[in-house]
């Protein structure tokens, strides 16, 4: 009778405390929820937009200097889910093939994960947060060494340590920067996934004792074999994972589960800010984002000025004739200035009509490697950029979006020159920009959405300051 009796006022007593503990437990993830999407969530883009940007810079690199072959079927792949691609090894004599593949998928990949993918706190899955952790460790950035048992990171170290070789100062800065920065936002990306990891596995918990807590015996610890044989009907749809119905048994039935409750809401808490004065509204992230799209472009004009020198030369090829070569030959010698390469292109307007522009080739080509390095410089000082001035960022977003849209005209309009007036034999070598200037036009695109972003939400809290409203960040 007294064993019953006191059976039955420790069931009542855990099952009290297993109540607090399920409120508590809710309050304390609906808090952490709105953190994470309020900030880790915005703090993980953008550190995943600075590792693929990081990332285009080596993939440029790579394909410039010829290390790995490019994919001819890049711009055609179509990314539905985060995959990581292949980390099998291979023949050394496959090496450029096989990782021009593997490295154009990861570009692409990265391009998905960046401007596709949803970021909110639901739409982090543990599949979602494990597909990510393998990919932003296809290269192990954080142990970049030619001792690597990767054969992606062995690989990746020789074309790195390869495209070091003959660059101009801030060429190689700019890799070193790209390399830096993939080391620590790995790190870093790795921790954020770890809070989501925590979240979805506490979450996950809670929706197991809310479900289940009333269909399981009374006045006893259930066993796992109870709760696996009771979840089906209880959470029809929901995996079943028996780590953490073990850690549930654990934390609510053993004699340390108090201090393994405490453990838990501790590891969920959310600090509290200082309630001071409200921080001025500010929408320069809208500027900063479209500066480093547009500075994100830098690697397509390294590879357009590639292309660009290879059409000219074959072009050139065709036209020169012995004099000529004679006469570049001396004027090198000598270091004269070279002679300015004229073309007259035609540019085709939206409805449809022809105009002739006459284009200084070398002047152009001048202009973009200038830019390229200038951009370059942008995308790798994060710094520099929250350091700068609202109306700096402004103009210089609106500056750049022109000439990328200027300079896109007048890549199309050279593509089409070089195609039509190489000889016949030749035109199979002609290297077209087409993917190149696909890129270009959207990043101008999407620099451009945030200037207006911009824009419209500076003059809506303008016109509710003119009102008295305080306005707020969106």
């Amino acid at each position: 009778m007294y064993i019953a009796l006191f059976k039955s006022l420790y069931y009542t007593k855990t099952m009290s405390e297993l109540t607090d503990y399920i409120e508590s437990l809710t309050d304390a993830i609906k808090d952490r929820h709105q953190w994470l999407e309020q900030s880790e969530i915005p703090k993980l883009k953008e550190d995943l937009r600075v590792f693929q940007t990081s990332y285009s810079v080596l993939y440029n690199a790579f394909l410039k200097k010829g290390l790995i072959n490019e994919d001819p079927y890049k711009q055609e792949a179509k990314v539905r889910e985060i995959q990581a691609p292949d980390t099998s090894n291979f023949p050394e004599g496959e090496k450029m093939d096989r990782l021009g593949v593997r490295f154009a998928d990861f570009d692409n990949q990265l391009d998905f994960l960046v401007n596709f993918y949803e970021y909110t706190v639901e739409f982090f899955t543990m599949d979602r947060i494990k597909r990510i952790l393998s990919l932003v460790k296809f290269i192990d950035w954080t142990h970049f060494s030619s001792n690597s048992s990767s054969i992606n990171t062995y690989y990746a170290v020789e074309f790195v340590n390869q495209s070091r070789m003959y660059l101009d100062p801030l060429t190689l800065s700019l890799i070193n920067e790209s390399l830096g920065n993939l080391a620590r936002i790995t790190g870093s990306v790795i921790a954020t996934l770890k809070l989501f990891a925590n979240f979805n596995r506490e979450t996950y918990k809670l929706r197991v004792r809310v479900a289940l807590t009333a269909a399981l015996p009374e006045g006893e610890t259930p066993t796992p074999a109870q709760i696996k044989k009771k979840f089906p009907s209880a959470m029809p749809g929901t995996s079943y994972y028996p780590e953490l119905i073990e850690e549930i048994i654990k934390e609510d039935y053993s004699s340390n589960g108090e201090e393994m409750r405490k453990a838990v809401l501790k590891s969920l808490t959310v600090a509290k800010k200082k309630e001071d004065k409200p921080d001025p509204v500010s929408f320069k992230q809208y500027l900063i984002e479209g500066v480093r799209m547009v500075g994100s472009v830098s690697g397509v004009l390294a590879d357009v000025s590639f292309k660009l020198n290879e059409n000219r030369e074959l072009l050139a090829h065709k036209k020169t004739t012995f004099r000529q070569k004679f006469e570049n030959f001396i004027r090198k010698l000598f270091r004269r200035e070279e002679e300015p390469v004229l073309y007259d292109l035609q540019y085709v307007d939206r409805a449809g009509n022809t105009s002739v522009k006459r284009v200084n080739f070398n002047a152009l080509r001048a202009d973009i490697d200038k830019r390229t390095k200038s951009l370059g410089q942008i995308v790798a000082d994060l710094a520099k950029l929250e350091a700068a001035q609202e109306n700096q960022l402004l103009s210089f977003l609106e500056k750049n979006i022109r000439y990328l849209q200027t300079l896109h005209k007048t890549l199309t309009a050279m593509d089409e020159y070089f195609k039509a007036n190489v000889d016949k034999s030749d035109r199979s070598r002609v290297k077209g920009i087409k993917p190149e200037l696909s890129t270009i036009k959207d990043t101008f695109v999407r620099a451009n959405q945030k200037r207006c972003d911009y824009i419209a939400l500076k003059e809506e809290a303008a016109q509710f300051e003119r009102l008295g409203v305080t306005a707020s960040n969106k």
